[in-house]
């Protein structure tokens, strides 16, 4: 039986969830996520835990936030004055909003809190900091 090493394309069905079981992320009902594996398309564990798996094999793996998107980092969020949001833009905990500087990728900014004054937003990826489970199912290897 063929197995998946560095190189090849793969296909992979996943559900995503974090330790209190919800599922924050599934290609079920959508085409399988596609990709090279040891590209760095998809986070480190989930390169490796697919690594040497054969077409139809299912496996559940966690990885710890360090092999998911690192360890939440207090440095990364910020307090901003309210004048510095434009006002066209409707403020919400939880809502997300894009940052860019010439010559850099746009950073995703979430908004932790607000009031009148001031705007708490979080660099961090949404995700960073926890552990994360992946039910995995290979599709295919090309």
């Amino acid at each position: 039986m063929t197995t998946a090493k560095d190189g090849d394309k793969v296909a992979v069905h996943y559900r995503g969830t974090l330790d209190d079981g919800s599922e924050f992320d599934s290609s079920h009902g959508r085409d399988p996520l596609e990709f090279t594996l040891g590209s760095g398309m998809v986070i480190g564990g989930f390169d490796s835990a697919v690594s040497g798996m054969g077409v139809g094999d299912k496996k559940q793996v966690t990885f710890p936030a360090e092999e998911a998107y690192g360890p939440h980092r207090p440095e990364m969020v910020q307090q901003v004055e309210r004048d510095q949001i434009p006002d066209h833009i409707e403020l919400a905990v939880g809502a997300q909003l894009q940052a860019s500087r010439p010559g850099e990728q746009p950073t995703v900014l979430t908004i932790v809190s607000f009031d009148d004054a001031s705007v708490t937003l979080d660099a961090n990826h949404p995700l960073a900091g926890q552990a994360l489970t992946f039910d995995l199912e290979l599709v295919s290897i090309n």
